[in-house]
């Protein structure tokens, strides 16, 4: 008898071992004015059809949308005394929308993010047209349950410019019983045609206080006072990039970056060689992006902070800046070799530390 194959799901974009996606997370960790606007706004006369929920990655914006999903598919009635009555979106885990929304199964929610390319083994890299275009069947057809259809953007900023004109085609004209919760990272970056269609929600990043209660609540595991101490300061108030910094090898990552940085415009090559290898590892994506994170967070200070007074070697920054980047894209969407990247990186800042003034 042949064997039966079988077929592997594709990643989520979300994914992070041991972690709840944020369609299956219960709890919402901070936010609490934003969950009581959506609140509401959801039991009011005026509720508004599309929603730009705003702020840095990892925060909690996906998981506050597919809480606030979650709640409407399970109240569609938006003046049923159970809405007026209610304090949080909280829906309990056993309710039946709850673990078909935990499961990605609701008929009622479209989730667009960038697609798994199965030939290239990696995400896309832009939101394609194709996913937003999806929305046309999704709203042709009649909800389940005459209640709400839901679709969460996640996230706006990883659309091109097609698949951002596809969206705001479907929020100028927007389909009956039909809510949109656009993410975005960078709200002030998005067509200025699709922000004004949506009403905002700005979210801020998580105080520390927040991100000590969350991590083993997530997590299960109670970090020691000095990995709790550096997660606090590298996480920048986002709990993903807490758990990434939990789970993996992230705080090295971290650690090695700040520990070659302080020995600037000095270069330890050997130390830089083995941090490269540690940041391009095969199979450690998270390893670069917590390179790419800390690095641009360094970057970022030296543009906003003393080297102001010196309007030479803020233009040098600027420029490692934009070529860091440049080579960052390039290395992902060519396949390059990261870790030469990583040595190009440290060889520009060293250079720009050596100049004058």
């Amino acid at each position: 008898m042949a064997r039966v194959q079988e077929i592997e799901a594709a990643p989520e974009i979300d994914d992070i071992d041991g972690v709840d996606l944020p369609r299956a997370q219960m709890h919402l960790f901070g936010h609490e004015a934003a969950e009581r606007e959506l609140i509401g706004a959801y039991g009011s006369s005026r509720f508004h059809h599309a929603w730009l929920i705003g702020g840095s990655k990892g925060i909690g914006k996906a998981t506050l949308a597919f809480r606030f999903a979650r709640f409407a598919l399970a109240h569609p009635d938006r003046f049923s005394p159970a809405v007026a009555a209610a304090e949080s979106l909280a829906v309990a885990p056993e309710h039946p929308v709850a673990r078909q929304v935990a499961a990605g199964a609701h008929p009622n929610i479209l989730h667009l993010r960038r697609p798994w390319d199965d030939k290239g083994k990696r995400f896309k890299q832009a939101l394609p047209v194709e996913e937003v275009r999806r929305t046309v069947s999704f709203f042709g057809t009649t909800a389940s349950g005459a209640g709400w259809r839901i679709c969460i953007v996640d996230a706006a900023d990883d659309m091109n410019a097609s698949s951002a004109n596809a969206l705001l085609k479907i929020l100028e004209e927007p389909p009956a019983n039909s809510v949109f919760l656009v993410l975005s990272h960078a709200p002030g970056r998005l067509l200025p045609t699709i922000r004004s269609r949506c009403r905002r929600l700005d979210l801020m990043p998580l105080p520390q206080a927040v991100l000590e209660q969350a991590l083993p609540a997530v997590t299960g595991e109670r970090p020691d006072a000095a990995t709790q101490a550096d997660v606090a300061r590298f996480a920048d108030g986002s709990l993903r990039s807490a758990l990434l910094l939990m789970g993996g090898e992230g705080l090295a990552v971290n650690r090695g970056f700040l520990a070659l940085t302080d020995r600037l415009p000095q270069i330890d090559v050997i130390k830089l060689h083995a941090f490269a290898d540690l940041v391009a590892a095969r199979g450690q994506s998270d390893n670069w992006d917590a390179f790419l994170v800390v690095a641009r967070d360094w970057l970022h200070k030296r543009l906003t902070g003393a080297d102001l007074a010196s309007p030479s070697r803020l233009v040098r920054w600027t420029e490692v800046w934009e070529k860091m980047g440049r080579a960052a894209a390039d290395a992902e969407a060519l396949n390059l070799d990261k870790k030469q990247v990583v040595i190009d990186v440290f060889r520009s800042l060293s250079e720009v530390m050596r100049m004058p003034g």
